[in-house]
């Protein structure tokens, strides 16, 4: 086979653009170029014409493998945009469940906060007769009593300075859940991160539903030091577990009233990782959907009642932003088990 003629073959076996019938008929199209050319040696006047042919033949395929060309590159353009729009949705769509979750607490936000301020406000008042009383004790000339009181004056401030340092972190919290994560981990007390949650869940689902009640049950290893994670993340995953606890429990209520709902939370650790459980003992969910849990926009629950990311969020956050393990145990009849193992990595705050 002459040059020109290998080289087109290469040309159509490389060619990554054409199907395999189209490879296949210009293989043979070549393959015939060369029978003719080998006869040709024999008959001058045919070759010429069979050299005519060929080049004709050459310039259809060319024109045809430049429109395929053209073809794959708006294909490719239009593909790009598509990705591109996708990622802008997907952060408006997760920006939205981080929302969701944070609207889920506002009820339970109100009532932790609350709890604090009425402490505030009641010592303030206390406080602020006992300087009447001082005053008195003062105009008087009795220093000891007055000593006395102040000293009662003193422990209400500190009362009220704790007490407003807790609505206070529970603002922070709020507000750290609610922002985009900074993707920056920080030493983090998994116990109280846990807790607050639990409570805020808790709470933010009795307001909105009086009839609604649960046992809750924690189990806190107090030997776990404060553990370097992504904060609002790792609470984000907690909230949605124990949301997604409480929602199995009252479902189960509705079937049976004598049913007794239980969510518990536990934390363990396990040499260098830690684990969290959130248990709960509703209707357990079926193995065809266990399989699906974790798919983004895979829901069971009623319209409108949920967007069907935050599984999908929080296994990403804890395989991915944590290198951490995330399962599910679960029995029909009896109940879920979510189990978070993330690798403990403790940051001293000195080096902080």
């Amino acid at each position: 086979m002459n040059q020109q003629l290998q080289t087109i073959l290469d040309f159509v076996q490389q060619n990554e653009n054409l199907t395999a019938e189209e490879k296949d008929r210009l293989l043979k199209a070549v393959k015939k170029v060369d029978s003719d050319l080998t006869i040709s040696e024999f008959k001058l006047e045919r070759t010429e014409k069979i050299k005519r042919t060929t080049a004709i033949l050459l310039e259809e395929t060319i024109e045809e493998l430049e429109q395929k060309r053209k073809a794959i590159e708006e294909t490719n353009d239009a593909l790009h945009q598509s990705l591109e729009n996708l990622k802008a949705t997907q952060s408006q769509l997760i920006q939205s469940e981080k929302m969701a979750s944070l609207g889920e607490l506002t009820a339970g936000i109100a009532h932790e906060i609350q709890n604090p301020l009425n402490f505030v406000n009641n010592f303030s008042e206390v406080s602020n007769e006992l300087i009447d009383e001082m005053n008195e004790e003062l105009d008087k000339g009795d220093l000891e009593e007055a000593k006395a009181i102040s000293l009662d004056i003193k422990q209400n401030l500190e009362k009220i300075n704790h007490h407003g340092k807790r609505a206070d972190n529970i603002v922070k919290g709020m507000l750290q859940h609610s922002r985009s994560s900074t993707g920056t981990k920080e030493p983090t007390d998994i116990n109280a991160l846990t807790d607050e949650y639990l409570r805020l869940a808790y709470h933010g689902l009795r307001a909105k539903d009086k009839s609604f009640n649960a046992t809750l049950e924690t189990d806190f290893d107090e030997s776990i030091d404060n553990v370097n994670v992504i904060p609002q993340d790792i609470g984000r995953v907690i909230l949605n577990l124990i949301t997604n606890a409480f929602y199995a429990v009252n479902e189960q209520k509705q079937k049976d009233e004598h049913f007794k709902p239980i969510v518990s939370v536990s934390t363990k650790k396990i040499g260098d990782h830690l684990e969290i459980k959130v248990t709960d003992n509703g209707g357990g969910i079926p193995q065809k959907i266990l399989d699906k849990i974790f798919q983004p926009f895979f829901t069971t629950k009623p319209t409108g009642q949920g967007t069907g990311l935050g599984l999908s969020m929080s296994y990403d956050i804890v395989t991915k932003g944590h290198g951490g393990d995330f399962r599910v145990d679960s029995t029909v009849g009896k109940g879920t088990e979510m189990i978070l193992s993330l690798p403990i990595e403790v940051k001293n705050h000195e080096n902080h």
